[in-house]
């Protein structure tokens, strides 16, 4: 059961600490987004969690076999955890900005939902219902075939985020690529709840956090009695895509020109 309210949250990150609205507060699962190269948006999602104070956490940048090597332990030092997750060959950015994260529910179990490389590739000749497993596709909503616009709007999309430098037959795999990550967030949240009993935080992109067609659309199919919420987080005064329940604005990040890594 989602919680669409589509609104945009008075707060500034000014104002982190501030308590989340109440309709987050009292969501089983909640879908924090991100930049992920916005250290304000990570700042965020550390107040936001030491506030919720949830049973589990579940990270989009880890593996559930990256997840299974934290310790109590490891999460007390961030260059140990960091180590220990190989985080500097992930391809992801500073762990500095996310080691807050996980400091700021100390007790709460974690969760990687990151699909491996290999099913990825995988899709190039494999259909998403096999590499995501038959039964879980089916309950999770990921058998369905996406409606005609939306296939359209998303290959756009797909082709504008790659500076349009992918070959056509490319952009419905990547697509599909969309697809498994958020049915695979979606399941990693279920699994998440089922252990902890919730509240579960979910750290993730806002592409996979909106509430339209992101992984909280498969979590919904699966488990409809569940309340989510959705956060997506803006820079500089541009909301992100899709639907949220709640949009929070922040400071711009200055990556450039994208597009100079295809030139």
């Amino acid at each position: 059961m989602t919680l669409f309210g589509a609104a945009i949250w008075a707060a500034s990150f000014a104002s982190a600490d501030d308590m989340p609205p109440e309709a987050a507060q009292t969501a089983d699962v909640l879908f924090i987004g991100e930049q992920h190269d916005n250290p304000a948006h990570h700042t965020l999602q550390a107040a936001w969690t030491r506030a919720l104070a949830p049973t589990a956490l579940v990270f989009e940048m880890l593996t559930p076999d990256q997840a299974a090597r934290i310790t109590p332990q490891l999460r007390r030092s961030e260059s140990d955890l960091e180590a220990a997750l190989e985080w500097e060959a992930s391809g992801w950015p500073d762990f500095g900005m996310y080691y807050p994260i996980f400091a700021a529910a100390p007790d709460a179990q974690i969760f990687g939902a990151a699909v491996p490389r290999d099913q990825i590739r995988g899709l190039m000749q494999d259909a998403l219902v096999d590499i995501f497993g038959a039964a879980d596709a089916v309950r999770f909503g990921l058998d369905q075939p996406l409606p005609a616009a939306q296939q359209a709007t998303r290959k756009e999309m797909q082709a504008e985020a790659h500076c349009n430098a992918l070959p056509d037959e490319m952009l419905p795999v990547m697509v599909s690529v969309q697809r498994l990550r958020d049915a695979a967030l979606a399941r990693a949240a279920l699994a998440a709840v089922s252990a902890t009993g919730g509240p579960v935080v979910v750290i993730t992109g806002n592409g996979h956090a909106r509430a339209d067609w992101g992984a909280p659309v498969y979590l919904e199919t699966a488990a409809p009695d569940l309340a989510i919420f959705a956060l997506g987080q803006g820079e500089d005064g541009s909301t992100p895509p899709g639907r949220f329940d709640v949009t929070v604005d922040g400071p711009p990040v200055d990556r450039g020109n994208p597009c100079d890594a295809f030139n």
